[in-house]
């Protein structure tokens, strides 16, 4: 892979044998992030767990203390008063069939994030194959299939982050820009660690955390020792 002359200098830093302590490895990231743009910050966790087993699944949701540094548009299915609720907690499009029609029919997808009020769901089922792929399918444990949508909204729009294994079984998810700086990112870090430990299934055995990357848009990743979470 042909890597630019910026990511080289910046990979100068990093010695990739080494598992850094979590704020050091942070401050190496915003150090060589040279992009001139305020790159994303995000976390790649490998668990010990098969996701191909439904008792090993980890996924959960959760809000960072200091957001994601990104504003996240809200698409509500509700109705009668809920709809109300939704629109006053800031969600940026709020209906019922009218929403699942223009997505279905002008393959319409402005948003980030998909809640609904349980009462919805017979509706929103009808959107399965084309949110599912997009993990946009609202769930109960990601808390955004909820009686409380005004709630739910307003975490979200506070920086709340869904985190879920892929097929190879490691959690990728943003923490923040490189403009937060390395403490706040690792406040946003500690807060998704400790969220994903207390996940942790009934049925993993052995290493559950195997190990851990911080790496920003651009530049290289950086391993973090895990000893402190586990």
């Amino acid at each position: 892979m042909f890597r630019g002359k910026k990511y080289k200098e910046s990979a100068k830093l990093i010695d990739r044998s080494v598992q850094y302590d979590p704020t050091e490895a942070l401050e190496l990231v915003v150090k060589s992030a040279t992009a001139k743009f305020d790159e994303t910050v995000e976390m790649h966790i490998k668990l010990g767990v098969d996701s191909r087993h439904a008792d090993q699944q980890v996924r959960g949701a959760v809000v960072l203390p200091n957001g994601t540094g990104k504003t996240r548009r809200v698409l509500v299915f509700a109705k009668d008063a809920k709809l109300d609720e939704a629109k006053e907690a800031g969600a940026d499009y709020v209906g019922g069939m009218e929403l699942v029609e223009k997505i279905t029919k002008e393959n319409w997808f402005d948003f980030d994030v998909v809640v609904a009020s349980p009462d919805m769901m017979g509706l929103v089922g009808r959107l399965g194959k084309v949110l599912g792929p997009k993990g946009l399918m609202p769930s109960p444990k990601a808390g955004t299939v909820t009686p409380n949508v005004g709630n739910a909204v307003k975490e979200i729009k506070a920086g709340k982050v869904e985190y879920r294994l892929d097929k190879t079984n490691i959690i990728h998810c943003p923490i923040g820009k490189v403009s937060f700086g390395a403490e706040k990112l690792a406040q946003n870090m500690d807060t998704l660690m400790q969220a994903v430990v207390k996940a942790k299934p009934a049925a993993a055995k052995g290493q559950y955390i195997k190990s851990c990357v911080v790496v920003s848009t651009m530049g290289p990743g950086v391993k973090v020792n895990t000893a402190k979470y586990v």
